[in-house]
């Protein structure tokens, strides 16, 4: 069971998490990954997915509010551990990773 929350990450994976809460439905591209920490300089391109007629805000806890991690964060934590240096896509639903897109070369 996940107990860890949103205070225990970086500071640079705090950021990721609001930005994919503020989004809520879209993708983050060209984001890059040094040493399994996302890197907001130069800052990648965010999409954002709008439904018309749907409800398109943010997900409801304030941004900057602390809470637990859902799994779905838990493992995109993980993964960015284990690619450590990339350039990475994130399909965005609910406020939530959904798929993750890794580069690689050749």
């Amino acid at each position: 069971m996940n107990n860890q929350s949103k205070s225990a990450l970086s500071q640079p994976r705090r950021l990721l998490v609001e930005k994919m809460r503020g989004l809520n439905f879209g993708t983050i591209e060209d984001l890059e990954i040094r040493q399994g920490e996302p890197v907001f300089t130069p800052s990648p391109r965010v999409v954002r997915d709008i439904k018309l007629g749907g409800d398109n805000s943010p997900t409801q806890e304030q941004q900057g509010s602390d809470f637990l991690l859902k799994h779905q964060i838990v493992e995109l934590c993980s993964l960015l551990d284990a690619i450590a240096n990339s350039t990475i896509c994130i399909e965005v639903k609910h406020g939530l990773p959904f798929r993750v897109l890794v580069e690689q070369s050749g």
